[in-house]
């Protein structure tokens, strides 16, 4: 039987990551309220601990909304935020704000913190759950005012946790890493086939076999 990958994220750039890997997940937006799960959570919860919760809903609401896929799944879920001078920062969604992080982060360096819970499903039921987060550090340029300017106004960096992308226009201004690339786009694919082990589903099962 073949296993299916359901992908609990609208993002564009993790679907990617994964078809470049050889897998074509289903793609199926979890709409979870990212504000209202990280209110629920112990004061001074860990930054860890709040990417993971946040993956951990996401997958959760998914797995409650695709019986069609249930007889045999895997849902993947992912949190990604930065991690500036121990705050967390998620997306930014108002040109303000992007400009307001990237005074703070132009020219230092900072840990993009990324999220993943797996939940394997069987006859509709959850029958095991894998979770665990990812740490890359991001070294930052410092841009122009006016490539800076550029940059916002494209709205690239509204929609993106910490304001920048690493396999897009964001990518011209960061200097390098030390990590795992794929984590910094959203999904860490070390980290996912170690879960994806952890339930019982080796990375071959998946491999170009999955819908569109």
């Amino acid at each position: 039987m073949t296993t299916t990958l359901v992908l609990a994220s609208a993002s564009p750039a993790r679907r990617e990551v994964l078809r470049s890997a050889g897998i074509d997940p289903v793609v199926r937006v979890s709409d979870v309220d990212e504000d209202a799960v990280a209110a629920t959570l112990p004061a001074g919860s860990a930054p860890q601990t709040v990417v993971i919760e946040l993956a951990r809903a996401k997958a959760a609401a998914v797995a409650a909304t695709i019986p069609e896929f249930a007889a045999d799944c895997v849902v993947v879920g992912c949190d990604s935020m930065l991690l500036v001078d121990g705050v967390l920062q998620g997306k930014p969604h108002t040109p303000e704000v992007a400009r307001a992080r990237w005074a703070d982060m132009a020219g230092r360096s900072a840990d993009l913190i990324t999220g993943h819970c797996v939940l394997r499903m069987r006859g509709g039921e959850i029958v095991a759950e894998a979770v665990d987060c990812s740490a890359t550090t991001v070294h930052f340029a410092k841009p122009e005012p006016g490539e800076l300017d550029a940059y916002i106004a494209t709205g690239e960096p509204l929609q993106v946790a910490g304001a920048f992308t690493l396999d897009g226009l964001g990518g011209w201004f960061v200097d390098r890493i030390d990590g795992d690339p794929s984590s910094v786009i959203g999904i860490g694919l070390p980290l996912l086939r170690r879960l994806l082990g952890d339930v019982g589903v080796g990375i071959a099962q998946l491999w170009r076999h999955t819908a569109q």
